[in-house]
């Protein structure tokens, strides 16, 4: 398979995990954990993209409800709303140039405004590997 021809339905996540503004912090870690992954798109309640929410943003609170004993909040309290998403028919070349910056290294993968899986770094890199394998040398 040619890098040029492979797009973001072809390798990402259909596992479209999310979370909702109202999950508790605790149980957006639990999910979080579970599936090894550093972030979660937020969700409305017919799956279109509302927001996201990372361990970086999660820290903190945790932090703090450790501190003084308490429940720490919802995840409505730490997500982001500027999500940066990417779409089904977008070409993995361009996903691994975003991912070369700084961040994110995880990107929603939204289709007529709902969430229909994640691509990630992982996601991009192995699938670069083997199409770096399966090129012949000239």
């Amino acid at each position: 398979m040619k890098t040029g021809t492979l797009f973001v339905r072809d390798i990402m996540s259909h596992d479209a995990y999310y979370v909702y503004p109202d999950t508790s912090i605790v149980d957006c870690v639990k999910g979080l954990t579970k599936r090894h992954l550093a972030g979660a798109p937020v969700a409305d309640r017919q799956g279109h993209l509302i927001g996201f929410v990372s361990e970086q943003d999660i820290l903190p609170a945790l932090m703090q409800s450790a501190y003084y004993s308490e429940e720490p909040k919802d995840v409505n309290s730490v997500m982001k709303t500027n999500v940066l998403s990417v779409s089904p028919n977008d070409h993995i070349i361009e996903i691994a140039k975003m991912m070369s910056e700084p961040k994110p290294k995880m990107y929603p993968v939204v289709q007529e405004g709902r969430i229909i899986g994640i691509i990630t770094r992982y996601h991009v890199t192995k699938a670069l590997l083997a199409d770096l394998e399966m090129a012949v040398p000239v």
